[in-house]
């Protein structure tokens, strides 16, 4: 990974900054009122000024504070005393004095940019910077060229290319020009603030994974389908996209599948998120069946037992888009996929949908079953219902496509790579819930049991796992076991629970052996920062990126009811 360095002269600019007062300080919310900074974390030694004496007088009879583990210098904020008036308007002046000596520093142009610190971290040291370099550089994080976020910077650096004399290299100026429009994104991403700070690492033990499970040779391509049983069993994907659009794929990855099952949760998610929780549970129930997906029975309210099961799959396809044609209703469905999976590939098999339709036997049975208890809202025509049944389970995805899909539940209803709000909370947790007790055929107590997070499988070979806050993962492998589950799949989803803390009742103190890839280098919890504006993170950046540390009272001296302490780490480690 890149590290963040600097020249001599931009380590002095650094040095310059730390003097500014941090202007933001008192708009953190957790500060208590009337809190003052009564130390200073610049290097510069050279003199003293008048409220640094002050500054000493007024704390000789204090005891030190306690410094912080592997800290740097540290600010600490305390309670005004009596006494300190002098003291406080001392600081105002100098405060209000430090604030216009950076003012003037700015319009000079003597402050750096975020451009200017993005530049410096890539080229290291280097005048100019060569594209591929930034472009390897920013795969490293985990983003894409490609991610629709990117559009703007991707377009301005090709364009920015065409007119330099060697069309590889950038100079500071022409790197600002392309890198200006997603600057904060780019920084954030530079900077490790993602949900998977180390990326690189994460996806070699995913790798890892993916070649452990390809050694498998057990399982059986499903057949009952003719036109799934085209394809080879040797055919094996992975794909994680994380909730900050971070992307890693291994194995066939763009080969096209039908979802079939795995798209069970996604329309009863488009169900929910149009009509809400308790109109769509008045025809479907929320228990697992214990029962073959493809059974014809009932709960004890004649109510298919759950969506994830082929009964109450058919009931929660008959509440799309009521009243619409079945071709208004399938654009429907497929624009909101497409949503889902930020506008990446979301096809349609027909040859799939007519071996479906002719070889659909037992759902016709379900589906007069159904009509028989009156399972269908009134007016429902239920051969209509199959065929859109069949059509959807036809519905076309890539890994690729589907684990941005998975994502999108895992970012709770927004489209990482777009973001775009895309499903309700409400549905997006409903979905999750049913995903997680039923969404493994007869295996999803064990599964629940043993991998702890909401998934759900489909005959073509499929897995769509969801680690809510973190990522999603589609995992292929046309191979099933005898529950109808992909071999490899499950075998993944295993072996990737064992290795890190993402099943959801693992608890961190009691299982220290497995790995957490949200903690930036395994020791601290990476901290959750929301969109930042650009003076922010400039003002971050130039002064090296402090961790703020709220200490207890107990660690901090009698007299101060908070002591805030801030260590000035490197911008990355």
């Amino acid at each position: 990974m890149l590290h963040f360095r600097s020249s001599t002269v931009l380590k002095e600019l650094f040095e310059a900054t730390l003097k500014r007062p941090l202007s933001g300080c008192r708009q953190k919310t957790w500060l208590p009122p009337r809190r003052r900074c009564f130390g200073t974390a610049s290097a510069d030694v050279r003199s003293q000024s008048a409220h640094l004496k002050l500054l000493h007088a007024a704390s000789a009879h204090r005891p030190a504070l306690r410094a912080a583990p592997f800290a740097a210098p540290y600010r600490s904020y305390c309670a005004k005393t009596e006494g300190a008036v002098e003291l406080d308007e001392q600081l105002k002046k100098d405060g209000d004095s430090a604030e216009t000596s950076s003012d003037k520093r700015r319009k000079a142009g003597i402050l750096p940019s975020l451009e200017d610190l993005l530049f410096y971290a890539v080229a290291e040291g280097q005048e100019t910077i060569p594209a591929h370099k930034f472009l390897t550089a920013l795969k490293a994080t985990g983003l894409r060229t490609g991610d629709p976020r990117l559009k703007e910077c991707m377009d301005t650096l090709k364009e920015t290319l065409r007119n330099t004399t060697d069309g590889v290299t950038l100079d500071r100026h022409l790197f600002k020009k392309c890198v200006q429009s997603n600057i904060v994104l780019l920084t954030q991403a530079f900077r490790k603030k993602f949900v998977i700070p180390d990326f690189q690492s994460f996806t070699s033990h995913i790798d890892e994974l993916y070649e452990s499970a390809k050694n498998l040779s057990e399982g059986q391509v499903a057949d009952y389908i003719p036109q799934l049983a085209k394809f080879s069993p040797d055919l094996w994907a992975i794909s994680v996209c994380t909730v900050d659009g971070q992307r890693h794929t291994v194995g066939d990855t763009k080969v096209p599948f039908c979802l079939q099952s795995c798209v069970k949760p996604l329309k009863y998610a488009v169900a929910v998120n149009d009509y809400g929780t308790e109109y769509i549970h008045s025809f479907i129930g929320k228990e697992p069946s214990g029962l073959r997906f493809n059974k014809l029975f009932l709960d004890d309210d004649d109510k298919p037992h759950n969506p994830m099961v082929n009964a109450g799959a058919i009931v929660c396809t008959s509440l799309i888009k009521q009243g619409a044609s079945n071709a208004e209703k399938f654009d429907y469905v497929m624009n909101f996929l497409k949503d889902m999976a930020g506008n990446e590939y979301v096809g349609f098999s027909n040859a799939t949908f007519q071996s479906e339709r002719e070889s659909g036997d037992r759902n016709f049975a379900i589906g007069y079953y159904l009509k028989e208890k009156k399972c269908f809202p009134e007016g429902t025509d239920m051969t209509s219902i199959l065929d859109f049944y069949f059509q959807l389970c036809s519905i076309e995805v890539t890994c690729e496509s589907a684990s941005v899909m998975a994502a999108t539940l895992a970012n709770g209803g927004i489209c990482p790579i777009s973001g775009e709000r895309v499903l309700s909370p409400e549905a997006v947790r409903n979905t999750l819930s049913l995903m997680h007790s039923c969404g493994m055929y007869d295996f999803s107590g064990q599964f629940a049991f043993h991998v702890g997070l909401p998934a759900k499988s489909g005959v073509s070979g499929g897995i769509l796992l969801v680690v809510p806050n973190v990522m999603g993962i589609m995992c292929w492998s046309p191979p099933l076991d005898k529950l109808g589950n992909s071999v490899r799949g499950i075998q993944f989803c295993t072996d990737l629970v064992e290795l890190f803390n993402f099943h959801n009742y693992d608890n961190l103190r009691h299982f220290a052996k497995k790995h957490d890839p949200r903690r930036e280098g395994g020791d601290q919890r990476l901290q959750s920062f929301g969109p930042m504006d650009y003076e922010s993170l400039q003002q971050e950046l130039a002064l090296k990126a402090p961790l703020w540390k709220k200490v207890s009272p107990t660690e901090s001296h009698q007299d101060c009811s908070t002591t805030v302490v801030y260590r000035m780490d490197k911008v990355a480690e």
